[in-house]
């Protein structure tokens, strides 16, 4: 073993998802060779899971914990493969487990809360289950009111930090933040970016090409104005009361809306579509 070098390793690891030290001895058997160690590996029952790591894992769950005293929120966000695997026990309890330590730890950092027995649960599950599992994303959000929402699905999940008002409060705005995902707190908030592609988007509808640049610009300030305050917490209507805005209600309360943050299930990852006809076509046209 003490000529494996650890960038072979690596790069074994990175391709089974297996552990470093099942990568190394596979490695010291097979005399430094990947191929021949990914042969070796592949009849064992631990390339079941390294077989399924390169598949996406856009399904998955949320879950989060709060302080008691609402001084802090963490959301992390376990994938897997398929929704089926996403109500597995095995799965919510593992996903539960990474939540805890992730609190404990008051950390955002993937790698360093799932280093050791968290990893090792991981890629038990993994060949357990025969899915793809991985912890994408953990959030941390502080300040002097924190509160929570997770949607009834496990799959969208919020917190809110308000300065003044109460927990429940929070949790009205995060809720309405899971239901109307808002980009920004406050439309001063909106980047000039976004706002210059949206004018570029106004610019380019049929019904602006006759009008008059200034008749046009008007309108273009009246559209973005109300692209802002759709897309601003503070503007829009609240969910639970649309006769008066999130401001209107939370400054009720007693407080103001610092921050939020938004985490659901899959966003970005893109998911590779796999025509299966085309598929089994190919294998048999392989044989």
């Amino acid at each position: 073993m003490a000529g494996v070098s650890a960038k072979l390793v690596k790069e074994l690891r990175d391709r089974t998802a297996l552990g470093m030290m099942e990568c190394k001895k596979a490695l010291a058997e097979a005399n430094g060779d990947i191929e021949l160690a990914i042969e070796e590996l592949r009849k064992s029952s631990g390339m079941k899971a390294a077989k399924k790591a390169g598949r996406t894992a856009a399904d998955g769950v949320v879950v989060v914990r709060t302080a008691d005293d609402n001084s802090y929120g963490v959301i992390v966000e376990v994938n897997s493969e398929t929704d089926f695997v996403a109500r597995d026990e095995g799965f919510l309890a593992f996903a539960g487990s990474v939540a805890d330590a992730a609190f404990v730890a008051k950390s955002d950092d993937v790698a360093a809360i799932m280093a050791g027995d968290l990893e090792s649960a991981r890629e038990a599950l993994v060949q357990k289950i025969g899915e793809n599992i991985g912890v994408r994303r953990i959030v941390v959000l502080e300040g002097e009111c924190v509160g929570a929402y997770v949607h009834s699905n496990n799959r969208i999940a919020v917190l809110v930090s308000l300065k003044g008002a109460n927990a429940e409060t929070a949790k009205d705005v995060a809720m309405h933040v899971a239901a109307v995902n808002p980009q920004v707190v406050s439309k001063e908030q909106m980047s000039e970016e976004v706002i210059q592609k949206e004018k570029e988007i106004i610019m380019a509808q049929p019904d602006m090409a006759s009008k008059p640049a200034e008749i046009a610009e008007k309108m273009v300030v009246g559209r973005i104005n109300k692209f802002l305050s759709e897309n601003s917490l503070l503007e829009q209507p609240f969910v639970k009361n649309p006769d008066q805005k999130v401001a209107e209600m939370v400054k009720a309360a007693g407080g103001e809306v610092v921050t939020f943050t938004r985490v659901e299930v899959g966003e970005g990852i893109e998911v590779e579509q796999v025509d299966f006809a085309a598929e089994v076509a190919a294998q048999l046209n392989n044989k």
